[in-house]
């Protein structure tokens, strides 16, 4: 794993966060196996040498993903014009990247259901927060004239923006516990201060934007997804092309947990700038545009992915 970037708040927080990812990563990668087969749907929409024949055969491998995919795709979530009953049929209706975004979100959810959280908050609040940020930053980014065009990318980069969460889970959730019942403490408390970050490195010694750059790298995702999860809390910190979408999460981040919808800790406090917002071509009607049918839209989401 290459060192995280200098200067980042979670690389000078703490000494030992490198030696404490490094474990946390060793630990997930034996728990978390279900999750290859959904990096390799990445890895393979991203190369533009690859084709609809390779994706189905990635699909093909795991009959449990193909069908739920196609249970997907003929609900009415996506109105889709008779009935698609082969994995061909639903890449030629809703391309390579909507069906990643299918098969992402079969694959994490399921990761998700699988573990427990004690305290205020439970792993399916997170699976929650991750599905309507994901919901947020798609339609964020077709408000975005810096985005246009990007909304399944934006829609997978919200998705998993806190997998470092999920490594949390799995690794130290007593800890975990600890930081959600102090960060919600705050929170009752009307704190505008909160940094669930710090709280992280405090009482784990590493937090959940270096977890989750730390796995995605193992897991070979795309640079810009890794930038995302590493720095959806700090998006100046990203470097080059990944900057315009970190930034979209950051700001969607922040919507969903003001709504309180699901886990609400990470970035209820958080406040974007300005300029964050004129960066994306977005302002202020825009994010209200976008509130209006949000908390519908994410309903209808989680009735499909939950």
């Amino acid at each position: 794993m290459s060192a995280l970037p200098k200067g980042s708040p979670s690389t000078t927080a703490h000494p030992s966060s490198e030696a404490l990812c490094r474990q946390a990563i060793r630990k997930v990668t034996a728990l978390a196996t279900l999750p290859q087969i959904a990096a390799r749907i990445v890895q393979i929409v991203e190369d533009p040498n690859s084709n609809a024949q390779h994706l189905k055969k990635v699909i093909s491998h795991d009959p449990a993903l193909a069908t739920r995919i196609l249970k997907i795709v003929n609900s009415a979530y996506y109105g889709l014009p008779g009935q698609v009953n082969s994995v061909d049929r639903a890449i030629v209706m809703l391309g390579f990247r909507e069906v990643k975004n299918i098969a992402m979100a079969t694959n994490l959810g399921a990761l998700f259901r699988g573990t427990e959280l004690q305290g205020p908050y439970t792993a399916k609040d997170l699976w929650r927060h991750c599905l309507a940020v994901g919901v947020a930053a798609r339609e964020l980014a077709k408000q975005s004239r810096a985005m246009s065009g990007r909304s399944a990318d934006a829609f997978l980069a919200g998705l998993i923006h806190d997998l470092g969460l999920l490594v949390q889970l799995q690794v130290n959730p007593d800890r975990l516990s600890k930081v959600c019942a102090k960060a919600f403490e705050e929170i009752q408390n009307g704190s505008t201060t909160l940094n669930f970050c710090a709280l992280e490195r405090s009482i784990i010694g590493v937090d959940h934007e270096q977890l989750g750059q730390a796995l995605t790298e193992n897991w070979r995702f795309p640079e810009t997804y890794q930038q995302v999860v590493g720095f959806h809390h700090h998006p100046k910190l990203a470097r080059g092309d990944s900057r315009d979408l970190v930034g979209l999460i950051h700001i969607g981040d922040i919507l969903v947990c003001r709504m309180n919808t699901g886990f609400n800790a990470t970035a209820r406090a958080r406040q974007w700038e300005p300029a964050d917002l004129e960066k994306l071509g977005l302002d202020e009607s825009k994010i209200e545009k976008v509130l209006s049918d949000l908390p519908t839209q994410i309903d209808e989401a989680a009735v499909i992915f939950d």
